[in-house]
């Protein structure tokens, strides 16, 4: 029974990532596929096994645009049929599964060692479950192997040479790792589910409609089930950053459109008071050749708070608490008004080989004045702590550069002009971030403005230049892994841009990463 048993149930599962399989007006019974996942799995999966409408219609393009394929659905049947045919099987999917296979599907684990997902079980929708199990029934009929039946709380089931459990559930066929795992859907089918857990619900609840596939992580379990220890330097992050990861949750979600793919997140991860703010204006404002730009806004305010955190608990062995703040001013360095000066933070990198790459980090301020104090705090914290290679440099440019054999043939410059501040490899980096020429910004590139298109109403925070970071990878992959690379580049030439955009919804940070597709 196994290979046919499972072939099929892959076959279904396979409608997890194409299009077209079975009827695409058919729904399942109505019933929550995680009713049969145990309420403490820290992994589930959620996904539509039959899309339809403008679901199907955009993953059907999708693969078309990506692929060159015009019937996904098909081509991963034909394929599974021809295996199970050159195993000495026959299946027919139209005629075994189509007929009863419901909408939705889900997949659980229910521990993780901190390596590996085990104990997994997934179950998918039936529209029919007498044909189901005459379906479960025919395949052990016709298995070569010895199949074991079982029946636990009123329960049938088929337990296959190497322990996979397969039966009815409700209105689901559920598989599962083994016997016991397949017992503990049935008993989650009667009790708690993680259906029922707030934190499950709260935290998919947050997820977009349309989407094809949520996957849900409980943070919080993973860091226990690992053992619950993080490192010391971790951990301490952490704190200053005000996370507890033991009580998180978070939610991806998978949206296809007809010429991008989304991905949106929500996590609690971020604290009791997740990022915010709208930093698009400075990444707009960033060169327009940027093979890639990042932009964060309110920097300044968390670093204030970071520092206002790791002057209260110190550094263990090394500053007490309530020190670190105190023995910088004592050496003329005001830690405060440096991060209250700081508005604004944006990165970008520029180059299509390793000779000419470049970039710089710039950081906004209240005015001129502000930029020109802080750079000339940076120095003299960089003095006060030795660090060699500081000279002054001269122009149109107020600040310094960093010589350094570590760093490479470029200086490391450090300058304001206006309300900016700049940090940049390289001088020319540098001038470019503080003042691009007019009309070579962000801004005015095509690609950047689809990107903000496609984001809506969330502020982008991040944007790749689909062909000029493929140009820049090709040129850095190691000789020895050019095939693999060669391999994965016709794909790849199809991305026109990446698109990240972040914000929050009450007390969820949330996040989306759009990929724009095209010829």
């Amino acid at each position: 029974m196994k290979a046919r048993l499972v072939l099929s149930l892959a076959a279904a599962l396979a409608c997890l990532a194409v299009a077209g399989c079975g009827d695409s007006d058919s729904s399942g019974s109505g019933s929550d596929p995680a009713t049969l996942a145990p309420p403490t799995s820290p992994l589930y999966i959620a996904a539509t096994v039959k899309p339809n409408g403008e679901l199907q219609a955009n993953v059907e393009s999708l693969a078309q645009e990506i692929a060159g394929v015009d019937d996904l659905g098909g081509l991963v049947i034909e394929e599974l049929e021809d295996s199970a045919s050159d195993e000495g099987e026959e299946f027919d999917y139209e005629k075994e599964v189509a007929p009863w296979l419901g909408e939705k599907g889900g997949l659980f684990f229910q521990s993780f060692d901190g390596e590996d997902f085990h104990g997994y079980g997934f179950a998918i929708q039936s529209t029919d479950t007498d044909a189901t199990q005459a379906f479960i029934d025919d395949q052990s009929v016709q298995s070569e192997e010895p199949m074991t039946e079982g029946s636990y709380e009123g329960v049938d089931y088929d337990v296959d040479d190497d322990g996979t459990a397969v039966g009815v559930i409700g209105d689901f066929i559920a598989l599962a790792e083994d016997e016991q795992t397949f017992k503990a859907m049935v008993d989650t089918s009667n009790g708690d589910s993680l259906a029922d857990e707030e934190s499950f619900t709260s935290t998919v609840d947050a997820a977009p409609s349309g989407s094809f596939a949520d996957v849900f992580v409980d943070i919080g379990a993973l860091v226990e089930e690992s053992g619950g220890v993080i490192d010391g330097d971790t951990q301490q992050f952490l704190d200053t950053a005000g996370i507890d990861p033991r009580e998180a949750t978070a939610v991806a979600s998978l949206i296809p459109g007809s010429n991008q793919i989304e991905i949106d997140l929500s996590t609690d991860l971020g604290g009791d008071n997740p990022p915010s703010g709208d930093a698009s204006s400075l990444l707009s404002s960033l060169p327009s050749d940027s093979v890639a730009a990042i932009a964060s806004a309110d920097f300044g305010k968390r670093i204030g708070e970071a520092i206002d955190e790791l002057d209260a608990e110190g550094i263990p062995g090394e500053i007490p608490p309530h020190e670190f703040k105190k023995g910088l001013k004592e050496a003329g360095i005001d830690v405060e008004k440096i991060a209250g000066s700081v508005g604004d933070l944006g990165v970008f990198a520029t180059g299509s080989s390793e000779s000419d790459l470049a970039g710089a980090v710039v950081l906004t301020t209240k005015d001129s004045k502000e930029a020109t104090n802080t750079v000339a705090n940076i120095g003299t914290l960089l003095r006060a702590t030795g660090t060699p290679g500081v000279t002054a440099i001269s122009g149109n440019l107020a600040g310094f550069s960093i010589r350094s054999a570590d760093l490479g043939p470029k200086p490391l410059v450090v300058a304001a002009k206006g309300e900016r501040i700049a940090i940049g490899y390289g001088l020319p980096a540098a001038s470019q971030a503080l003042a691009p020429p007019s009309g070579q910004t962000l801004g005015d590139n095509s690609a950047y403005q689809a990107a903000v298109s496609a984001l809506g109403s969330t502020p982008i925070t991040g944007f790749v230049d689909g062909p000029a970071a493929l140009q820049l990878a090709t040129s850095l992959v190691p000789a020895d892994e050019k095939a693999e690379f060669n391999e994965a580049r016709p794909y790849l030439d199809k991305i026109t841009y990446l698109a990240i955009g972040a914000g929050s919804s009450g007390d969820l940070a949330t996040a989306k990463l759009i990929a724009g597709i095209g010829k």
